[in-house]
Order: C-alpha cells, then sequence, then structure tokens
C-alpha cells in the first residue's frame, strides 16, 4: 500500500530521473520493506528511531483532534467521520498546518541544485 502511496506522490509532485525527491520518513516497517517500490527521483531519509519530535506529522495531532475532543461517538463509523470533515477543513488551511509543522531550523526548499 505504501509503495502505491509513493506512486501517487510521485506523479503529483513530477518526479523524474533528473529531479531529485527527498522524502524523509521515521522508521516505521512499511516505510523500509524489502518489497517497497520507490519510484525513479524519490529518495528515502530515515529519521533516527525514538524521535517523534523530529516528524513535523506528529504535531498535527493536536490540530486533528479539535474536531473530536470532548466529544462522545456512538460508533467507531462516526469518529471516522468527524476526523475525516476536521481532516478536510485543515486542508484548506495550508498557514495553520505550516505554522504546526514548521521547524526553524529546516532548509528552505532547494528550487535547483548545479553540480
Amino acid at each position: 500500500m505504501f509503495s502505491l502511496a509513493l506512486a501517487h506522490f510521485a506523479q503529483a509532485v513530477g518526479d523524474s530521473a533528473t529531479k531529485r525527491i527527498l522524502l524523509v520518513l521515521d522508521q516505521a516497517g512499511w516505510h523500509s520493506s524489502q518489497e517497497l517500490v520507490v519510484p525513479e527521483g524519490i529518495h528515502l531519509l530515515f529519521l533516527p528511531p525514538y524521535s517523534p519530535e523530529l516528524q513535523p506529522c506528529e504535531r498535527l495531532w493536536p490540530l486533528t483532534n479539535e474536531g473530536v475532543a470532548n466529544r462522545s461517538f456512538p460508533s467507531l463509523d462516526e469518529l471516522d467521520t468527524a476526523q475525516d470533515e476536521r481532516c478536510v477543513v485543515l486542508q484548506y488551511q495550508p498557514d495553520v498546518i505550516r505554522s504546526a509543522t514548521h521547524f526553524h531550523w529546516w532548509l528552505l526548499p532547494i528550487q535547483s541544485i548545479s553540480n
């Protein structure tokens, strides 16, 4: 499934043999499976183990939890729906996402690299 997600990501960012994309990941088993197919131009960089403070997505949990905090759900399906709705709201708020996930020590995106 992660191979499929990588393929969609590669297509969305326009990967190629001449364009390199560095994707930073944690060390979840499915991120480093022997069966993983990594598209051309995508390079995986793994964070050190047990370092959630370096993983930007860990900072998204408080934002996603706002849609479900202090509420009771009669079923997991209803909880799932509420979580989906919150994520849809957040996808149209890139500044909110950026403010929660940007680390001051990150480099700015590199537009082109010449050798």
